[in-house]
C-alpha cells in the first residue's frame, strides 16, 4: 500500500517535468540515417533544444513480433510542460523538428508529449544467491 505521503511524492514528481518523445519509424536505409542523424541531428538538438535537462535516444535492435516498425524512440526531457512548449516554439526547436521530419526516410516520425513516473528497486543480493550451492 502507498503512503499518503509517497502518493503525494508521486504527484509531485509527474508534475514536476515533461518530455517530448520522437519515434522513428524504420528508415528505407539505416546506415545512411544513422550518420545522417549521430552527425546532424543530435549536435543541432544539443544546442537548439533550450531548457532540455537530458536527452535520452533509444535504438530498437529487435522485436519478438519480427521486424520492429520503429528504429528509434528519443525523449527529450524539459522541467515543466511550459518549458516544453517555449522549447517547441522557438525558432531553434522549429529547426530542429524539421529537420528530424526530414531526415526520417521511413516515413513521418511521431511526436507525443508525455510526463514520466519512475519506480526504482533497490535489490538487495547477498553472497551465493546467484549460484548454485549443492
Amino acid at each position: 500500500m502507498i503512503t499518503s505521503r509517497r502518493q503525494n511524492s508521486l504527484e509531485e514528481h509527474r508534475a514536476a517535468g515533461a518530455k517530448l518523445v520522437v519515434v522513428y519509424p524504420r528508415p528505407r536505409d539505416v546506415e545512411t540515417f544513422e550518420k545522417v542523424y549521430q552527425n546532424e541531428h543530435v549536435p543541432m538538438a544539443v544546442a537548439n533544444l533550450s531548457a532540455k535537462t537530458k536527452i535520452v535516444a533509444t535504438r530498437i535492435l529487435a522485436s519478438p513480433q519480427g521486424p520492429p516498425p520503429f528504429h528509434r524512440i528519443v525523449e527529450i526531457h524539459l522541467p515543466s510542460m511550459a518549458a516544453l512548449e517555449a522549447c517547441a516554439a522557438s525558432e531553434g526547436g522549429k529547426k530542429t523538428l524539421a529537420h528530424a521530419v526530414s531526415i526520417s526516410s521511413g516515413g513521418a516520425p511521431i511526436f507525443p508529449v508525455a510526463e514520466e513516473e519512475t519506480f526504482a528497486f533497490i535489490v538487495s543480493v547477498t553472497a551465493g544467491a546467484w549460484m548454485n550451492v549443492a
